[in-house]
């Protein structure tokens, strides 16, 4: 034993510097972390600290971790929307702003054990978007790219592997999330999985530059869509029953909301220059849209190049575990545009597979964003996370849906929170309006109607105006004794148009004493001479319509600028036109709600 110890005490010795020393402190891309608000914060903090990507474009990206530990963390990505930067999702505390970032910010995260990831996107903020933030060469091509799986899906993947071969980062335990232009990127990178896209439209494994193999664990998309060009220019052959859309007939053009998305990039961003980039090239894309019918190979052009690159639906394969989070009342990514996103989901997996659906009055422009919706939604979305990202928790049901309803005045919290086992399960009944005999509609419109129903010169959808025809319309109207929308009304008829560039625009208004409120609309684009039957549905809402109120169809020929009016003069015969709105109540003869109807 006494020849034991010195050799004992001398391996000690030996020992002890590596045992006792602390590991060294974590430096997400060589930044300094400062211990703030029971997190650690590592900024960049300068234009030279910025990180070079794949191509050499810098990037402004903060991290955020956990107060204590050494890594490797199971790691979130939050993604800024259209026009903003890293400091969108960077709070001081968990609450945030008490809605859009409440328990949805780095602070909060890190507070669970996440290292939190907070990028500008390329293009905007100082990765290139602010002017002087342009230094050359870096930035001479690090313009915006919108939501492009070989461009800013792969600055994320670049980020993440760069944080994993660093220690910062678990390779297998990634979630991403974000809000509109971010649940853009959130939405494809669910479908990418450990897939990464090339310059060259290639798909490779996604490894770390060091080789780590890598994958996206879950994906929370916020106010977005799986893909933007249906979103701003849809043609009308989107159904809740589905995902597929035929890229043929061109749609019609999201006017007001395509320009105002043009004016943001502008203002706030990086925009290419007409003609220098054809994968990026949104002034010449505009040009096009905004030119209107007919639409040549230039237009086929660009909604390829969003079709193929910049969305979900032509990625093969089921997606990560997926939580979708829209608004019923948002213009730009409503109700349908989640729905579309859910059922693709689906389709690749069982009824249980874990893909949640969230849907309330929030959102772009128009969308309430009543803090307490968030307060359920934001805190379920953590949940969700927890136990697809780090394995913990029982989550939630898959398939599963809550919703709230439309509150009024806007910012007041509507009805909800309503829980359903799926979408289908959302709706029980139907409420129905419509007309047999022949009428025609005409490409008649310019009125104050028209104008009063965009939402970009309009923010709220709770203003009540009067209750006039628009021009060159058709209406058919039937007494609410109490009902509760929830779902997208479905409108079927039979036409026979005369003339090219036909459309036709329904809206559903809420209509009592002399005055009318807009509760949802939609559009589909007629092909040349059309005749049938054709089937339209609307972008859907949560919505009480109270008794004594009268519930309004207008079928119009134009709703310019929310819908850009046709260049063609062109009417439409409508006979059979039979509307149909989903309810929550079951059938009942006293509220004019028979059984619910479904698409054949």
């Amino acid at each position: 034993m006494r020849r034991i110890a010195p050799l004992a005490a001398a391996l000690a010795v030996l020992v002890l510097p590596a045992a006792a020393g602390a590991a060294p402190p974590l430096k997400p891309f060589g930044h300094v972390c400062k211990e703030e608000n029971f997190v650690r914060f590592c900024e960049t903090k300068n234009d030279a600290q910025r990180v070079r990507s794949f191509d050499g474009v810098p990037l402004d990206v903060d991290v955020t971790l956990p107060a204590t530990g050494d890594g490797p963390f199971p790691t979130l990505m939050l993604m800024h929307g259209y026009g903003g930067s890293k400091t969108n999702f960077e709070s001081t505390d968990p609450v945030g702003d008490g809605a859009v970032t409440f328990h949805y910010n780095n602070n909060y995260f890190a507070r669970q054990g996440y290292a939190v990831v907070t990028p500008s996107a390329r293009g905007f903020g100082r990765s290139c978007g602010a002017a002087d933030s342009r230094t050359s060469p870096e930035c001479d091509r690090g313009w915006i790219h919108f939501a492009d799986q070989r461009f800013e899906l792969h600055d994320v993947q670049y980020m993440l592997g760069l944080l994993a071969d660093q220690g910062v980062t678990d390779p297998l335990r990634i979630g991403v999330s974000g809000v509109s232009y971010g649940g853009l990127q959130s939405a494809q990178l669910a479908f990418m999985r450990d897939k990464v896209r090339t310059r060259d439209g290639r798909f490779v494994l996604w490894r770390s530059p060091k080789g780590k193999l890598m994958r996206i664990a879950a994906s929370w998309v916020r106010w977005a869509s799986g893909e933007l060009i249906y979103s701003l220019i849809p043609n009308g052959r989107l159904l809740s029953t589905g995902s597929h859309v035929p890229s043929r007939p061109f749609g019609v053009e999201k006017e007001s909301l395509l320009n105002a998305l043009y004016v943001g990039g502008a203002v706030t961003g990086f925009l290419a220059p007409a003609g220098a980039d054809p994968t990026a090239d949104l002034e010449t894309w505009r040009a096009t849209a905004n030119q209107g019918e007919p639409y040549g190979p230039a237009a086929a052009g660009f909604v390829e190049q969003f079709r193929t690159f910049k969305g979900a639906f032509r990625l093969a394969g089921a997606p990560t575990p997926l939580m979708i989070q829209n608004g019923w009342t948002d213009p730009v990514f409503p109700g349908q545009d989640a729905l579309r996103l859910y059922n693709r989901a689906r389709e690749e997996g069982d009824p249980d597979t874990p893909v949640i659906l969230q849907l309330g009055d929030i959102g772009h422009f128009t969308g309430g964003d009543p803090p307490g919706q968030y307060a359920r939604f934001n805190d379920d979305g953590a949940e969700f996370l927890m136990r697809h990202v780090r394995g913990e928790g029982g989550g939630i049901l898959g398939g599963s849906v809550t919703v709230f309803g439309q509150g009024c005045p806007k910012g007041q919290l509507g009805i909800g929170p309503i829980n359903a086992r799926s979408y289908g399960a959302l709706a029980r009944g139907s409420f129905r309006l419509g007309f047999d005999k022949a009428r025609t509609l005409t490409s008649a419109g310019g009125d104050s109607v028209d104008t009063a129903v965009d939402p970009v010169a309009h923010e709220s959808r709770c203003e009540r105006i009067a209750a006039e025809r628009g021009k060159g319309d058709v209406v058919t109207t039937r007494r609410s004794e109490g009902f509760t929308q929830v779902g997208l009304p479905t409108v079927r008829a039979r036409v026979r148009t005369t003339g090219r560039f036909g459309q036709i625009v329904a809206r559903l208004w809420d209509v009592a004493g002399g005055k009318q409120r807009i509760v949802d609309f939609g559009v589909y684009r007629l092909t040349p001479n059309q005749k049938g039957e054709v089937v339209l549905q609307m972008q859907g809402n949560a919505y009480r319509f109270r008794k004594g109120h009268a519930v309004k169809l207008e079928l119009v020929g134009s709703s310019d600028p929310l819908y850009r009016a046709s260049n063609g003069q062109f009417k439409v015969e409508l006979s059979d036109v039979h509307a149909s709105i989903p309810t929550r109540e079951r059938p009942s003869r006293g509220l004019h709600v028979s059984k619910r109807t479904k698409l054949r």
